[in-house]
């Protein structure tokens, strides 16, 4: 007999997780929203403008077992991108409806390095990014992750609440 190579647990079920997200202190007077769909079938919720102060996203996804992949990987109407490299957008400036604004763009926010065992431990697990690039305009894209620390990641919101 040959040794199996260990696979994912493929008997895991498909598990609704809340994310929240907060948007560490954008630029005042830029509108900033979640974007649901896909393509050319896109809708912009929970759309806020910024005061200065932190902007909160809070939104379901569905994480689901792979085969050959201890890592959950995520569907829903929020989440975009390719197997293994999934994310979500938060829209900005005209990519959020906003009209009068010279700033038009998206936030990638990824999912990856969530493992089951943070699925399990927390029911919402919580994500904070800074809301302003390092010329003072919206962070963008994956701009922001050169500027956080490397062990940057997704925590349970029950930890999140203990540091505070």
């Amino acid at each position: 007999m040959s040794a199996q190579p260990k696979q994912a647990d493929q008997g895991k079920p498909a598990t609704t997780v809340t994310l929240r997200i907060r948007l560490e202190r954008p630029p005042a007077g830029v509108d900033f929203g979640l974007q649901e769909g896909h393509g050319n079938d896109v809708t912009i919720v929970q759309k806020q403008r910024s005061t200065g102060a932190d902007l909160e996203f809070e939104f379901t996804a569905t994480a689901k077992s792979r085969s050959n992949d201890p890592l959950p990987t995520f569907t829903g109407p929020f989440v975009q991108g390719p197997t293994g490299d999934k994310f979500v957008y938060i829209n900005i400036g005209t990519a959020a409806g906003q009209m009068n604004t010279p700033w038009s763009r998206r936030l990638k926010i990824p999912l990856s390095g969530i493992s089951w065992e943070l699925i399990d431990s927390e029911p919402v697990l919580f994500a904070e990014i800074p809301g302003t690039d390092k010329k003072g305009g919206p962070s963008c894209a994956y701009e922001w992750r050169r500027r956080v620390d490397p062990s940057w990641g997704w925590q349970p919101l029950k930890e999140k609440k203990k540091n505070k």
